[in-house]
């Protein structure tokens, strides 16, 4: 892996946006922040893309909305290209993986975290990165996403993050994931309040206090 690369990964981004202005190792104020809400459009609460759109905006950062479902393939490559810094939001995994391939962002995606650009993932937006998504089933419905052929994902980490763990409403699922995998895949569980950092090869996890 890049030594170059970084990743804040989150369940909710809101909750632990402190933690990543300590550890981001660029400066925000000013810097363009590509935004892909994606996750959210079969959700029906999406109160968490607002939120986690303002507490970017707070730190000085200027947000460009990228709907990649939206989005034509020349549009997502501008708008990845130009940005500073990517943030992919959460709602259904999925659907953003398949949105993600289908548009072939998840490659310009890839290609900037390999170039240094910092990522910040939130809930869908963390498990994306794993080298597959299948764990997310009980979390998740794969349903919204027939066109899905492959559960296979981003793989940068290869560790599989586990979000909202010990959180309302995904205490019960949490859980369960855990006791079906656990054994099986490297997961590595994150409340609301907490953070996985991956910095080249070096990945922590890290507490809101």
């Amino acid at each position: 892996m890049n030594p170059g690369i970084f990743l804040f990964l989150c369940s909710s981004f809101s909750s632990v946006a402190p933690l990543f202005k300590e550890a981001c190792p660029a400066e925000l104020q000013g810097k363009v922040v590509t935004f892909i809400p994606t996750a959210s459009n079969p959700e029906s609460y999406k109160a968490y893309v607002k939120s986690g759109q303002k507490a970017l905006e707070k730190f000085g950062l200027k947000v460009e909305p990228l709907d990649v479902a939206e989005a034509s393939a020349e549009e997502i490559e501008a708008s990845l290209s130009r940005g500073d810094l990517i943030y992919v939001s959460g709602g259904n995994t999925f659907y953003l993986l398949q949105e993600l391939q289908r548009k072939g962002a998840d490659k310009l995606i890839l290609r900037e975290i390999e170039g240094g650009k910092p990522y910040i993932g939130e809930s869908a937006g963390t498990m994306i990165l794993a080298p597959s998504i299948e764990y997310v089933q009980l979390m998740d419905k794969a349903s919204v996403a027939p066109e899905l052929t492959s559960f296979a994902a981003l793989g940068v980490i290869s560790k599989y993050p586990l979000p909202h763990y010990k959180s309302f409403p995904f205490a019960k699922v949490g859980e369960k994931i855990i006791a079906t995998y656990g054994e099986k895949l490297p997961l590595v569980p994150i409340t609301n309040h907490q953070a996985i950092i991956v910095r080249g090869n070096d990945l922590t996890v890290v507490t809101k206090e």
